[in-house]
């Protein structure tokens, strides 16, 4: 990879731009601007809004959201589970059970939280409006990233598995369908089956599919996530509720998913949303974090880094999209200012993701096992639940670059 610039010399008159306003655009716009940048954020979508439905942060992410200062609007709407339980789809048999709560806090330094993706962003978006040298745009959709690159020093793709960014870079294509679908719903806790209105993860693994429930939004609410394998259906995105509703019901019938509690909380839920997944190969290179600047026709292009699902988009199988993002944009921030401090930072975070992605993409076999591979994980949580659940390399990160 060609030596990007020295971030300290770049210039202060020309601000930092980032393209995207998720989570990886909010973090990293905020991350720049605490380590004394000027940046301006370019958001495609004409107000600040998040749909989704919830994410886990793992005490690594908590990590970096304490670092900005942000734990105290973290405990005002998020959801902080007590333990993360494992059951059988099929007939709802506990697998195994690792505590989180205050045994995270004592061996991770922060907690295990549980979020709504936009309170997430709310959150983020407050702390980068007070940061004075921040600038945001909505409804800038970027076009033309060769021009882009001319205004400014360093330009941060983190505009999402779609880039736009990675394209005009790296041009290697759009994502892949895994051949797996995530149907998602929310319901007040209120609403939530008594036997499951608890302050837990519970994760349900069955053939070809799982499904996870956890609280958000200081527990008043119940996020639910249900994946199977299928083929990419037709027009899913325009869907209604009946129809997604009820071609999941038929799809954990044939996956066998019978357990009573699961498929009452299932029909318990008032509205869903389908999102077929997609994903890229593990990451290789520092090159698909970082491309330096050159020359193009007397014309400075600027150096690209990308960040979050534009860089390294993954599976949901060990919980941590969200929380690579925000890694990334904390250790771009303490990597600003210092003599190859870039290169640092990329040869850093693509060797973390692509280990992400990987037990990503293992643990989605895991979860969705059959035959011999479904018995030994059965006993494997069996005698070893909290051992096997438990992730202390990842856990313990964000690594400094």
């Amino acid at each position: 990879m060609a030596s990007a610039p020295n971030p300290a010399s770049f210039p202060t008159t020309d601000p930092i731009q980032v393209v995207g306003g998720g989570v990886a655009g909010l973090g990293a716009a905020l991350a720049c601007a605490r380590a004394g940048y000027r940046v301006q954020v370019q958001e495609q979508a004409s107000a600040w809004a998040e749909v989704g439905a919830g994410i886990q942060l793992g005490p690594n992410a908590v990590r970096v959201l304490a670092s900005w200062g942000l734990l105290e609007p973290l405990r005002a709407c998020a959801a902080f589970p007590s333990a993360l339980h494992s059951q059988d789809a099929a007939t709802g048999r506990p697998l195994g059970s690792l505590p989180l709560g205050q045994r995270a806090l004592a061996r991770y330094g922060q907690p295990y939280a549980t979020i709504h993706r936009a309170d997430l962003q709310a959150l983020l978006l407050v702390a980068v409006r007070q940061q004075e040298a921040v600038t945001l745009h909505t409804a800038q959709r970027v076009s033309d990233v060769a021009a882009l690159r001319q205004q400014t020093p360093l330009l941060l793709g983190c505009d999402g598995i779609w880039s736009a960014v990675r394209q005009a870079v790296l041009n290697d294509g759009p994502p892949t369908f895994t051949g797996h679908l995530a149907y998602r719903g929310l319901l007040p806790m209120a609403d939530v089956p008594a036997a499951l209105r608890s302050n837990a993860v519970h994760a349900w693994l069955g053939q070809d599919m799982h499904a996870v429930h956890y609280p958000v939004r200081s527990g008043q609410f119940m996020n639910v996530v249900v994946v199977v394998h299928g083929p990419l259906p037709p027009g899913a995105d325009a869907w209604d509720n009946t129809a997604v509703a009820s071609d999941l019901q038929d799809k954990l019938e044939r996956a066998g998913a019978s357990a009573p509690a699961l498929r009452e909380l299932v029909a318990a839920v008032p509205g869903w949303r389908l999102w077929p997944l997609y994903d890229r190969d593990p990451m290789t290179g520092a090159h698909q974090h970082l491309v330096a600047g050159a020359e193009t026709q007397g014309q400075r292009q600027a150096t690209v880094a990308l960040l979050g699902d534009a860089a390294h988009p993954m599976r949901p199988y060990l919980a941590q999209g969200a929380a690579m993002a925000l890694e990334d944009a904390w250790a771009l921030g303490q990597s600003l200012g210092r003599p190859g401090g870039l290169v640092q930072w990329a040869q850093t975070r693509w060797q973390r993701n692509a280990w992400v992605q990987a037990r990503a993409r293992r643990n989605g076999r895991i979860f969705h096992a059959t035959g011999v591979l479904r018995w030994g994980r059965d006993t494997g949580l069996a005698l070893l639940g909290q051992r096997l659940m438990d992730v202390p390399r990842l856990y313990s990160g964000p690594p400094f670059p």
